[in-house]
Order: C-alpha cells, then sequence, then structure tokens
C-alpha cells in the first residue's frame, strides 16, 4: 500500500474540512455528498489510481477518473489539489468569478485533472465507456474510473450505456455508485425508487461487488478487489453505500443538506467534528 489506512483516514478528514470550508466562504455548493464520498476519493487517489498530477488531457499509459455527478466538484477539487494537480491555496477561489474551479467541473478553464464538463447529470458513463474502448484500440492497459449518483440513475441515458459495456465486453471500467438514497428533491425512494439496483446491475451483465463507502478499509479494499476482476469480459460496477453529510452529525444522512452550505456558526461546529491533518488552505 502507498499509505496506511490510518493515514488515507486523516487526508479524507482534511478533504472534509475543504469541502465545507469552500462552500461556506461562497454560500453555494453542494455540501452533503461531497462529505459522503470524501473516502472514496481519498482512497482512490491516494491508493488505487494510476495517475499522473503532470497533468496531460490524453491521459496515455495511466488511469483516467470520469465524475458523472459534477455537483460534488468540491470533494473532487480538494482531493485533485491534495495530490499534487495545482496549489491548494486555489480551493480559496471556488465558485468565484473568473475561477477554474466553477460549481460543476468544465474543461475551458483548463483545470489539471479534469477532462470532461460535468454539469448535465446522466452522461459520465457514456463518456467513460468511450475513453474505455479508445484505451483498447491504442493497446492501452490502463483503467477507467467513474462515479454517478444514486438520483441521477433516473436519467435514461445511464440505462444504455449500462447496456452498451456488458455487450461490448468494455471489461477496463470500473463503475462506482453513491449509494446513499438521497437526492435533491429527497429520498430517492420516494421520488422514484431504484428498486433493486444489484439485481439490474447484474441482469445487465455487470460484475457487481458492494462495499461501505464509508469504510477507508473496506473501500479501499473493495477498489483493490474490483481492480483484480478487469480485463475478464465483463466491466465492474461498484455499489458503494454511503451517508450523504457523513462526518458531520447534523448534516449525516438528510437531503438538506444536498445543495446547502452552512452558517457561520454550522461551519464552526462542522469543523469541531473533523480533524484538521494537513493544514487548511
Amino acid at each position: 500500500m502507498k499509505h496506511t489506512i490510518s493515514e488515507l483516514e486523516d487526508i479524507a478528514s482534511q478533504v472534509r474540512r475543504d469541502v465545507l470550508r469552500m462552500v461556506h466562504a461562497v454560500q453555494s455548493g453542494h455540501p452533503g455528498a461531497s462529505l459522503g464520498c470524501a473516502d472514496f476519493f481519498t482512497a482512490l487517489y491516494f491508493e488505487v489510481l494510476n495517475h499522473n498530477p503532470k497533468f496531460t488531457m490524453d491521459g496515455a499509459g495511466e488511469d483516467l477518473f470520469f465524475l458523472s455527478n459534477g455537483h460534488i466538484s468540491p470533494v473532487w477539487y480538494s482531493v485533485l489539489a491534495r495530490s499534487g494537480y495545482f496549489a491548494v491555496s486555489e480551493l480559496a477561489t471556488f465558485r468565484k468569478l473568473d475561477s477554474r474551479l466553477q460549481g460543476h467541473p468544465t474543461t475551458h478553464e483548463g483545470l489539471p485533472g479534469v477532462r470532461v464538463a460535468s454539469g448535465s447529470l446522466g452522461q459520465g458513463l457514456s463518456v467513460a465507456i468511450g475513453a474505455a474502448l479508445t484505451k483498447k484500440l491504442n493497446g492501452d492497459k490502463s483503467l477507467i474510473y467513474t462515479l454517478q449518483g444514486d438520483g441521477e440513475l433516473q436519467e435514461g441515458q445511464n440505462w444504455e450505456a449500462f447496456m452498451f459495456a456488458p455487450f461490448h465486453k468494455v471489461d477496463n471500467i470500473i463503475a462506482s455508485i453513491d449509494y446513499n438514497g438521497q437526492q435533491i428533491d429527497g429520498p430517492t425512494e420516494k421520488v422514484l425508487s431504484l428498486e433493486n439496483l444489484q439485481a439490474k446491475f447484474e441482469a445487465f451483465g455487470w460484475h457487481v461487488i458492494t462495499s461501505d463507502g464509508n469504510d477507508m478499509a473496506e473501500i479501499t479494499k473493495a477498489l483493490h478487489y474490483a481492480k483484480s476482476l478487469t480485463g475478464k469480459g465483463k466491466p465492474i460496477l461498484n455499489l458503494m453505500s454511503t451517508q450523504m453529510g457523513y462526518g458531520v452529525d447534523f448534516m449525516v444522512g438528510t437531503h438538506k443538506w444536498h445543495g446547502s452550505a452552512p452558517s457561520d456558526a454550522q461551519l464552526e461546529v462542522a469543523l469541531s467534528q473533523i480533524k484538521e491533518t494537513a493544514g487548511d488552505y
């Protein structure tokens, strides 16, 4: 391992502090799922992904990651900065005029690490499959990773992509679902039930694994295991249970913090619950 589980947990703790401070500073953004996915992003970028912070758009010879649920940009920006793609101090520009750190990731600002805009939900897997097929055509053995939210699975384009990948044996892709059961209008079960996701993905022909996305040891192990399953004729799906707002007691498990920023007093309480480990920007 590149890092111990304790070291990864410390990194994720600092990432959560970054998320809260970024969203609070401009009173805009999506802290809920960003907090819930901090462990996944930390495990991916600091332990599993074969990537190079000296960014090139084509990413030849390295693993690529595509974020589909682009509204959780704060957690991605924090991890990109903390892993060396750009200065950590730039996190202070989040969502400000002329910033490279827009609310949803875009490409025209030239932010290292971002290869596709993801403001419109439901498109990430389609883009990722295209990249995975390109890797195969180029004889590049590197892998493609994606993250989708569970709420965005209610969009039809996802299911076209979920059909396409097994049929065409796109076995160099690992897709993860942030399965937190919440979306902007409430619980997914009340907005539009996803029913049995594991059974659906298996019926479509994916190799499905399940994981706890808020247990660093488990999510790290799950991503390594998923990697071992590639190249065997099936795409891999990591159905990852998380809790929205994880790490902050008054945010956890509710859709109310999907896109709401904490007040000054709420930020103080939230930061008191999350250890500063690598220095605030």
